[in-house]
């Protein structure tokens, strides 16, 4: 039997929100697909293998992993990298992102992506949205997801504790990576995989809404019902 979650559950308050980018505010996954594909088929890999393990995560990690022994791991993703710099076409903004993103106040707003600061930019401006002022990308840490540095260091720099936070995230590395920095998660889209215990879960942001508010010490509280 279906039981109806509770209206309580599916309100989010906090003040700062922290979002992935592909798969979560952008749909690049023609672009993705395409250029992994032309790895696989270079290495004589499977796709299948490299497409379910290497969302949400750095080129990088995935070149090392699926490379062969002694393949130059540094210039396989640069050169991967300008493959997907010139490659736009198919990239849109997921249902609902663009609204969302305005309604939220731009100081209260961070990027956590696994693409360099390069090829964020590109891919937000061709999906039409607006880069964040706070953006935390591949070349900013030392770790990528699922470790929570991303997380942590975009809470750091919105000056909140994890806990008044809230993440988006559509891969299964990226949510982990929100759950082990300890701020609450909402799984976006169909690639999630199974959800931690506590995430949430939406299909895209078109039935979501938001309030913000101002509280006694003049701080923006923001509140979204999912």
């Amino acid at each position: 039997m279906n039981i109806p979650t509770p209206a309580a559950a599916r309100t989010l308050t906090c003040r700062a929100v922290l979002f992935d980018m592909d798969g979560t505010l952008v749909d690049s996954t023609a672009v993705v697909e395409e250029v992994w594909g032309e790895f696989a088929v270079r290495y004589g890999l499977d796709i299948a293998e490299i497409l379910r393990t290497s969302h949400g995560v750095q080129a990088a990690d995935t070149v090392r992993r699926f490379a062969p022994a002694g393949a130059d791991v540094v210039a396989l993703t640069a050169e991967l990298g300008a493959m997907e710099r010139v490659r736009t076409a198919g990239i849109v903004a997921l249902p609902g992102a663009a609204e969302l993103l305005r309604s939220i106040p731009a100081q209260a707003v961070a990027l956590v992506t696994s693409a360099d600061r390069s090829l964020a930019d590109i891919r937000m401006d061709a999906a039409g949205l607006a880069m964040p002022a706070t953006a935390v990308t591949a070349d900013l840490v030392t770790w990528g997801k699922p470790h929570p540095e991303g997380y942590l260091k975009a809470a750091g720099l919105l000056g909140v504790k994890p806990e008044d936070a809230v993440v988006f995230e559509d891969a299964p590395a990226g949510i982990a990576a929100g759950v082990a920095a300890g701020i609450r998660t909402v799984a976006v889209g169909p690639s999630t995989g199974a959800l931690p215990a506590g995430v949430l879960h939406i299909p895209d942001y078109s039935a979501v809404s938001v309030s913000v508010e101002t509280d006694a010490g003049g701080r923006q509280i923001i509140s979204f019902r999912l």
